[in-house]
């Protein structure tokens, strides 16, 4: 009976590590299609949309390995919660992937190079989105709470920076009456990021409630 218990402990690790590492591909993704968009790099771009498989079908193995737990083990209490949260965060992990896929589409579709200057104003989002990225998996890891509590605080300092993106890059569209698209590729970019940064929040939710059994929900005040 102990050898099985602790069979079925090993095996619910090895979940949260799939799901870990998931999120480490998924932020490192994030990354290189911005780095893409802003070199203005085609290739690297190609690089991060073919990669993406490799995030879907991570997500895929993770769901069978949930699923094949559940029914050789009925688990229950903390150990239903690893595989309850495995689908969960999973599920945000595989959007950021997609959010990133979004990114690198962009770049490679571009046919000359975005203004720097308004390029810029996207980058202090991107940056925010990958540091909540990578502190909720941090968390997630580390099973860290007081981190998780963290990056659902960081939310507010992205939607204000969203906003003041958005507002910014808005206001230039009238200016770029012949090349409207130089503008909103960048406005839906913002928009991609600006869902990353959710995902993230969601992610740290889905740490707390490992933790603490306490379902928590942040919601957006409608604007």
């Amino acid at each position: 009976m102990e050898q099985t218990r602790q069979e079925f402990i090993k095996e619910l690790k090895q979940v949260q590590e799939k799901v870990y590492q998931m999120g480490i591909r998924a932020g490192a993704a994030l990354d290189k299609s911005m780095k893409a968009l802003c070199n203005g790099d085609r290739a690297m771009a190609a690089e991060v949309m073919q990669e993406d498989d490799v995030i879907d079908d991570m997500i895929i193995d993770i769901e069978d390995t949930c699923l094949l737990l559940i029914a050789k083990q009925q688990p229950i209490a903390h150990d239903l919660r690893v595989i309850a949260t495995g689908f969960k965060i999973s599920t945000d992990i595989e959007r950021i992937g997609d959010h990133a896929f979004d990114i690198a589409r962009t770049a490679s579709n571009l046919k000359e190079p975005l203004d720097r200057e308004r390029l810029q104003l996207i980058r202090e989002l991107a940056d925010c989105g990958q540091e909540m990225v990578a502190k909720a998996m941090e968390a997630y890891l580390k099973a860290d709470v007081q981190l998780a509590d963290e990056v659902r605080h960081m939310d507010r300092k992205m939607d204000e920076i969203f906003e003041r993106t958005f507002y910014s890059l808005s206001k230039f569209v009238t200016d770029e009456a012949r090349h409207p698209e130089r503008v909103t590729n960048l406005l839906f970019i913002s928009r991609f990021l600006e869902r990353v940064g959710d995902h993230a929040v969601n992610i740290a939710e889905w740490v707390i409630y490992l933790e603490t059994a306490e379902r928590i929900h942040q919601k957006k005040k409608l604007s």
